[in-house]
């Protein structure tokens, strides 16, 4: 499939007509084009969250009515396009999204009718679960796990152990909705579907490293602890070890290279009284320059940069980072192996 379909010419055409520029943009960005959005309709529609005169509401049910879409391709690339929104836009786009108590009706999503139709629905239900707990997890924290500030001073690691108790599982949900998501290499076989993978690696590290940070402040406040929330914290503490070995199949598809192993070990093997100093400097790095995935997903594809809380509410990492439309994931020939160093 290649080119706009007649039905989304006459479809870009009727927003011409009426005047909605941002309807006719979301109409270009879920083309029925088996690629990825185009970067342009994506910047366009990440410069509308950050206009005060652009109603947020009508953007999203905007993306919520492609969504209702027969063909895969269109309701991939919707939400594809919301992840974008929700990553790159401005803050009040996800607020919004917390705000409502649904989001997307995919859950028995099914295009037999196109070639790779029933494979590709499985995974619009997955990540459509995905951006829903996304949202959720907005809800009820008040804060997106990917833009947290880091380091010793930053939200998990100086959070008390009465709201980290709460926090972690929260977390711990929505990288499970994530890693549920389980696409094989095999299975990387078009760039709508690579697009939304790359987009799913990126926040994969940055809630890892909020999670991560929180078990930390966790095991460091465990002997000064209450019977019942050292027991509690044991179960937060195992659970975080399984998610482990899962983070480790999903980086598979998406080769990570050692360092991402190194800055894992060290956030722990700084439990065992070695520098914070160190593993903080190391966890930055794990998405800097260190962080570049093998063959050809890079750094300028996936936009990895360390989170910063923005009063302003505007996105973290740059705008350019959105999928390329070759959507080209380059698969793994010698995956990590996510050792954990306990002391």
């Amino acid at each position: 499939m290649s080119g706009q379909s007649i039905t989304d010419r006459i479809a870009a055409a009727q927003h011409s007509m009426t005047g909605s520029a941002i309807s006719k943009a979301v109409c270009k960005a879920t083309t029925h084009e088996a690629s990825a959005p185009k970067k342009k309709h994506l910047d366009y529609l990440m410069h509308c969250t950050n206009e005060l005169n652009v109603n947020i509401p009508h953007l999203a049910d905007t993306l919520f009515e492609r969504t209702a879409n027969q063909s895969w391709v269109v309701v991939f690339k919707a939400l594809i396009t919301t992840h974008h929104l929700m990553m790159y836009g401005n803050e009040r786009f996800i607020q919004y999204l917390a705000s409502r108590s649904t989001l997307f009706n995919l859950n028995n999503f099914v295009d037999k009718g196109a070639l790779q139709g029933y494979d590709m629905s499985i995974y619009i239900r997955r990540y459509s679960r995905y951006l829903t707990e996304r949202a959720l997890s907005y809800r009820l924290v008040a804060a997106d796990f990917t833009k947290m500030k880091r380091g010793t001073d930053g939200v998990m690691r100086s959070m008390s152990i009465e709201k980290l108790m709460k926090t972690l599982p929260i977390i711990q949900n929505q990288l499970d909705a994530l890693l549920d998501f389980e696409a094989s290499s095999n299975e990387l076989t078009n760039g709508v579907i690579n697009c939304a993978f790359t987009l799913l690696f990126k926040d994969s590290i940055r809630i890892f490293a909020a999670y991560n940070e929180g078990v930390i402040n966790l095991l460091e406040k465990y002997f000064n602890m209450k019977k019942n929330q050292c027991k509690e914290a044991l179960e937060i503490y195992k659970r975080f070890l399984i998610r482990m070995t899962k983070l480790s199949e999903f980086l598979k598809v998406a080769e990570a290279p050692s360092s991402l192993l190194e800055a894992l070990e060290q956030h722990l093997a700084s439990l065992d009284g070695k520098k914070m100093k160190e593993a903080s400097t190391v966890s930055r790095e794990v998405e800097g320059d260190r962080l570049q995935p093998a063959k050809a997903v890079q750094l300028k594809d996936i936009g990895m940069q360390t989170p910063t809380i923005s009063p302003s509410g505007q996105s973290v990492g740059s705008a350019n980072s959105s999928c390329t439309s070759s959507g080209a994931t380059e698969l793994l020939s010698s995956p990590p192996d996510l050792t954990i160093t306990n002391g």
